[in-house]
């Protein structure tokens, strides 16, 4: 099968889609496209008073969405490609955080959490992908930037749920990769520690994923936009995130020896 088009992922002159994008990482996604020059920027997210005044803050389109819902998402992608010719860049962005609660076993937390992450971190990139794939295949180039997390590339210590969806996550980026490069279809997954946000809200620097730092939004926004320039699937805000996922592979007894050492490290496991 030869390939096809492809996109060069410059913003500019770009539909771009942001879900989440009422605050946080999302926000700053969407306002750093629309200063790169992009042709629309469409933000969703599940607040829909909040996203409506985000959008008009900043000169964006908006859509209330509840990502767990497929219909919603396909709603939405049709109604944008509809008035706007197509998507470019699709960023599939929400995410929750939950802890596993006390005792602090890896199965404390309740199945309406995992449901909820499963649903959340996962389905939602999947309704994205479905929602956009034939309008992108038909053409040969589209762009998907899912923001998984660090959490999916090592793990998040005190939630389990968070790591296994996050895994899950970068998985499902890995496999539209693998089976849609020969289409044009471009892939990024978004993988930082902690950034400061809502949900690092009330944590002391983070907690255990802030070991290296707390990032800014407009950091992370900075990172993405080099990473799509560059085309690369993982785009790591953090750079230590790569040394510690070599670490992982080269042995992993030793890892997770280190990791709980650094459980230890917090009398709290989700260092609050």
């Amino acid at each position: 099968k030869h390939v096809r088009g492809g996109i060069i992922m410059k913003i500019a002159g770009k539909v771009c889609v942001v879900t989440g994008g009422a605050s946080g990482i999302g926000k700053a996604l969407a306002c750093r496209f629309i200063a790169e020059g992009a042709k629309a920027v469409v933000i969703a997210d599940l607040n829909g008073d909040a996203v409506s005044a985000v959008a008009s803050e900043i000169g964006a389109q908006s859509f209330a969405v509840d990502v767990r819902d497929e219909s919603a998402i396909a709603s939405m992608v049709s109604a944008v490609e509809s008035e706007h010719g197509q998507i470019d860049l699709f960023c599939s962005n929400a995410g929750i955080i939950g802890v596993d609660g006390d005792p602090w076993w890896a199965t404390g937390a309740d199945n309406a959490l995992w449901q909820r992450m499963w649903e959340i971190h996962v389905m939602s990139h999947v309704y994205a992908a479905r929602a956009c794939l034939p309008a992108m295949i038909a053409r040969g180039e589209g762009y998907f930037l899912n923001t998984a997390s660090a959490a999916g590339l090592l793990a998040q210590i005190g939630s389990a749920p968070y790591s296994v969806t996050k895994h899950a996550a970068v998985s499902f980026a890995e496999s539209l990769s693998i089976t849609h490069g020969d289409d044009g279809i471009k892939v990024s997954c978004l993988c930082p520690q902690a950034v400061d946000t809502a949900m690092t809200a009330g944590t002391e620097g983070g907690g255990v994923a802030g070991v290296d730092g707390m990032l800014s939004v407009e950091a992370v926004a900075e990172a993405v936009i080099q990473g799509l320039d560059a085309e690369s699937f993982l785009i790591l805000p953090h750079p230590e995130v790569e040394e510690y996922r070599q670490n992982k592979a080269r042995s992993y007894d030793r890892w997770l020896g280190g990791m709980r050492k650094l459980r230890r490290l917090f009398t709290d496991p989700v260092g609050k």
